[in-house]
């Protein structure tokens, strides 16, 4: 069973004294990749390094999150978008706009985010987009920019059925599944039932969002098996069938060899 783990952040603190072993244990659970987002531009150096020294598994991403978006967002989007011209990446990300903690920021927010998204069709590169009580601003942006030439995913998703159509309604977008949905009464599992089974893909968040058992601890990217093993039961298929599913998702909306 080979899976993919399309949003990482294995080079932050929490993996910096045991990223060996962490990729260790992730390949001996079947992941095959793991694709790490930056955040902003003060951990382009830390994903830069994790990635070198596991170049056949890690694959990187750039982009500034948005609640690192500040005041001199042009500024730090000039270094995000000279790393990304001079070196490899498979897609733009982690960008979005995030409303949940403050919005004072909001007009910031979008601005970095339509920027960032003229790059990716610029670059023909997929994006992964944080929209935390951002859906609806995000899908403006989107539509503004322009959806037909946009392709991406939702990350974390873990909306309503409401929300899944807003999202599917763009054709070029996936979501991304992560231990949200193992979590006791999430309701996101009913949502997803119903969701094609082209428009998903798998991914951990970690160091966040750890899926039952191990909710509250670290996450990491071994543990995606537990997030297959619930999407597998919700759309009653077998683990090994859903694995498939979803390997081909990623690799085609991240242009992966599989």
């Amino acid at each position: 069973m080979k899976l993919i783990d399309t949003h990482a952040h294995l080079f932050t603190d929490e993996f910096q004294s045991d990223l060996d072993a962490v990729v260790i244990r992730a390949q001996a659970a079947g992941v095959t990749k793991m694709l790490l987002p930056n955040i902003d531009e003060t951990t382009i150096h830390s994903l830069r390094s994790a990635t070198a020294n596991h170049p056949t598994c890690l694959y990187p991403m750039m982009g500034l999150h948005p609640t690192s978006v500040t005041k001199e967002w042009k500024q730090q989007l000039l270094t995000i978008r000279r790393e990304l011209d001079e070196n490899f990446y498979v897609g733009v990300g982690e960008i979005g706009v995030d409303l949940y903690w403050d919005q004072s920021m909001c007009e910031e927010q979008l601005s970095a985010f339509e920027e960032q998204l003229k790059w990716s069709i610029e670059k023909d590169l997929p994006v992964s987009i944080h929209f935390r009580n951002a859906l609806n601003e995000v899908i403006q942006s989107i539509e503004r920019v322009g959806s037909k030439r946009l392709r991406g995913v939702f990350h974390s998703f873990g909306g309503s059925k409401e929300e899944l159509q807003q999202i599917l309604a763009l054709n070029n977008f996936m979501v991304g599944v992560n231990g949200v949905a193992t979590f006791k009464n999430a309701a996101v599992a009913e949502t997803l039932a119903s969701c094609p089974h082209d428009k998903v893909i798998l991914e951990t968040d970690s160091p966040y969002l750890a899926p039952v058992p191990f909710r509250g601890k670290r996450n990491e990217s071994s543990y995606i098996t537990f997030i297959a093993r619930r999407m597998a039961s919700i759309w009653q298929i077998s683990e090994e069938e859903l694995a498939t599913i979803t390997t081909r998702n990623a690799s085609q909306l991240f242009n992966l060899t599989m």
